[in-house]
């Protein structure tokens, strides 16, 4: 009796496999199954044995950024590997495949965000306010279509044009304000003048709004906004070991500080009164992004006043990545004459130095625009860390949910596999025989995918408008005292950084 049982069991069971196998096309829950079987038997990515409760987070210590120590660690384990940092588990990727892989092929898998605490404390408590902090979600790909009709705007549209006007505009006022700081003295702290022409082109822009630069609480708005930007560019331990959040509290009140402050200025001087009109008006009409907005919040019982309000303050905030660009550019034309002699000439030949230049003249000045690029390049500007929202797997190894994903840009910016002579600082690298601007696929500074930059189209056109005005006007040295130095792996300089001399261009129009 125990033999036929056994036997009618085996029967049964091959029976069932053979039911499986015939239905396997039909049947979406065995599919299902099976896959996540075969993906429990591929291995985890190599890696070095973490450490209790650090895992891996000593290795990075002896690095000025994390990335200068993910470029060691592939020579040793490969284009990807894993590592543990406290209590996330983490894989790095380091090709263009790989990174397609993750930030487009998988990208609906890969559109998550790292639950870091200090996300939370900017964006109110609850880091999916953040555009760019958020996982991936119907709000935040309503949010992206919104936006996307201002802040990439079409060549030609009335948005382009607005763009155009205002950064002219703005550059105009910044070289009055230069001049008459060096009315004073020749060397001057540039950042602060910068940052803020920057944030008036973004609020004009934005909200139809321009702030004195003398100012004091607009001031004080950019330079929270340069604060944050410092800080995100940075990774902290307590990233990656919540647990020692007790000893960050100086440094989160600190994070929410700057952000309410922001907030309010925003608040008092733009939305309130924004809002109250458009509440008032029957069938409001659009005039800028903060409008489309405010109507919008009207119009979808899914947004909330949050949602708008933190939208609002993360693209004015992308004025910090485009003040600390510009000044990335200025460090390379000063550690490279011959860029910014080139860079004049072509200036001088566009304008006839009998005018100021203008964003119209961008398709005239590839070499210019080229320079930003390159500066791009070498600054290898860190990808938000990705996170998977379920299992999956990536070059035939497991990657299970929750996974950090890091991607190496700066090996990949860096390398000579990619790029010919990678160490020097080549702008006419972007550009072809025919010279116009050209950027590879392999380059990717503003990401690419589902969680790529919007406001990429005003970074560059802002960035290029006022590199040009600066250097048709000046000759720009560094500061006696303090060299200007640039962060490896970084877009960012802290708020308080070097000064540079500028000498008025003798023949140059006179502003």
């Amino acid at each position: 009796m125990v033999l036929l049982t056994l036997a009618l069991v085996s029967c049964s069971i091959v029976l069932a496999v053979i039911y499986v196998v015939k239905n396997l096309k039909t049947s979406p829950q065995l599919k299902s199954l099976l896959i996540n079987s075969e993906w429990k038997l591929l291995e985890l990515p190599p890696g070095p044995r973490p450490l209790p409760i650090l895992g891996n987070m000593h290795l990075l210590g002896k690095y000025e950024v994390p990335f200068q120590a993910f470029n060691d660690l592939k020579e040793i384990y490969g284009d990807i590997f894993q590592l543990t940092l406290g209590s996330f588990q983490c894989i790095v990727v380091n090709n263009y495949q790989l990174i397609k892989e993750v930030l487009i092929t998988k990208g609906a898998i890969f559109g998550g965000r790292p639950d870091f605490k200090r996300f939370h404390k900017l964006f109110g408590d609850d880091r999916s306010n953040s555009l760019a902090f958020c996982d991936w979600s119907y709000v935040q790909e309503t949010r992206r279509k919104l936006a996307r009709r201002f802040c990439s705007p079409k060549t030609a549209s009335k948005n382009c044009d607005l763009l155009y006007t205002v950064g002219f505009h703005e550059a105009q006022l910044f070289l009055d304000e230069l001049n008459h700081e060096l009315e004073e003295s020749p060397v001057v702290d540039i950042k602060p003048l910068v940052m803020r022409a920057c944030a008036n082109m973004f609020t004009q822009y934005m909200c139809s709004k321009r702030f004195a630069y003398q100012d004091k609480d607009f001031q004080r708005m950019v330079r929270n906004f340069d604060e944050i930007f410092w800080d995100v560019n940075h990774g902290y331990a307590v990233d990656f070991l919540p647990w020692l959040l007790p000893l960050y509290k100086g440094h989160m009140s600190k994070l929410s500080g700057w952000a309410q402050d922001i907030r309010e200025f925003l608040l008092a001087n733009i939305v309130d009164e924004r809002a109250a009109r458009i509440n008032a008006t029957k069938d409001p009409e659009a005039e800028d992004f903060t409008d489309a907005l405010l109507i919008h919040l009207k119009e979808d019982p899914v947004l909330t006043w949050e949602h708008v309000m933190f939208e609002l303050e993360d693209f004015i905030g992308g004025h910090s990545a485009v003040g600390n660009l510009v000044m990335l550019c200025l460090v390379n034309i000063i550690k490279h004459e011959e860029v910014a002699a080139k860079i004049r000439r072509e200036l001088d030949r566009v304008t006839g130095r009998s005018r100021n230049v203008d964003l119209f003249d961008k398709p005239r000045l590839p070499y210019t625009e080229a320079t930003i690029f390159e500066t791009l390049r070498v600054a290898s500007s860190p990808i938000v860390p990705h996170v998977a929202t379920e299992d999956t797997e990536l070059a035939g190894y497991a990657v299970p949910k929750n996974t950090v994903v890091f991607v190496n840009n700066l090996d990949f910016n860096l390398s000579e596999e990619y790029w010919e002579d990678a160490a020097a600082f080549k702008p006419e690298r972007f550009i072809n025989d025919k010279g116009e601007v050209v950027k590879p696929a392999h380059f990717i500074p503003f990401s690419t995918g589902k969680r790529t930059c919007i406001g990429q189209k005003l970074v560059l056109g802002f960035s290029f408008i006022l590199l040009a005005s600066i250097v048709q006007h000046f000759d720009v040295g560094p500061s006696p005292t303090k060299p200007p130095k640039a962060i490896p792996g970084m877009v960012a300089l802290p708020p308080e950084t070097f000064s540079l001399t500028f000498v008025p261009r003798s023949g140059a129009q006179s502003n």
